[in-house]
């Protein structure tokens, strides 16, 4: 089973688009809980996350929050970004059979501007972040953000696209 860990400020449009192609994932046994972090949001980002079933947090500690997830993997991701068709068999036969993180592959439909892509470092968690618990609890720190689970690491790729969460504010 597989929690989803998303961290957001003011982002009540975008999580509902995460949330909403999450809930294929749930229907199949995949997804067994969904974490909402939250920095303070004004709007109704709150009551998405209620109405979506997540827990929601305004504070919290990391290693609590790792500690108390349902899943034996962590799929780290930012609101607005929205896995492709496809997704839950391939992430589920993933989890069957690998120890080892794992993003999403950037959807061809949306990339960044080439420019873009060479000039500077895609955000970490842009393609999202797969992750066993055991490895995430190993290396969470009190006052971590989640984009630092993902610094310094490697993760294989998945064949499953992923539309970036960049998409979802660029169309506000």
């Amino acid at each position: 089973m597989l929690t989803v860990v998303l961290e957001c400020q003011d982002q009540e449009s975008e999580l509902a688009q995460t949330l909403s192609v999450l809930v294929a994932g749930a229907v199949e046994g995949l997804v067994g809980d969904v974490v909402v972090l939250d920095h303070g949001s004004l709007d109704g980002t709150s009551r998405v996350a209620d109405a979506a079933g997540c827990r929601f947090h305004s504070q919290w500690d990391i290693k609590d929050i790792v500690s108390s997830a349902r899943g034996d993997w962590l799929l780290f991701v930012e609101p607005g970004a929205r896995p492709q068709a496809g997704w839950i068999d391939e992430v589920a036969e993933y989890i069957a059979l690998n120890k080892a993180p794992a993003r999403f592959t950037a959807s061809r439909g949306y990339r960044r501007p080439f420019f873009e892509r060479i000039g500077r470092a895609a955000p970490l968690l842009e393609l999202g972040l797969l992750m066993p618990k055991s490895q995430a609890l190993a290396v969470a720190r009190s006052g971590m953000r989640l984009a630092e689970f993902a610094k310094g690491r490697k993760p294989r790729k998945l064949a499953s696209e992923l539309i970036p969460s960049w998409v979802a504010r660029s169309a506000r």
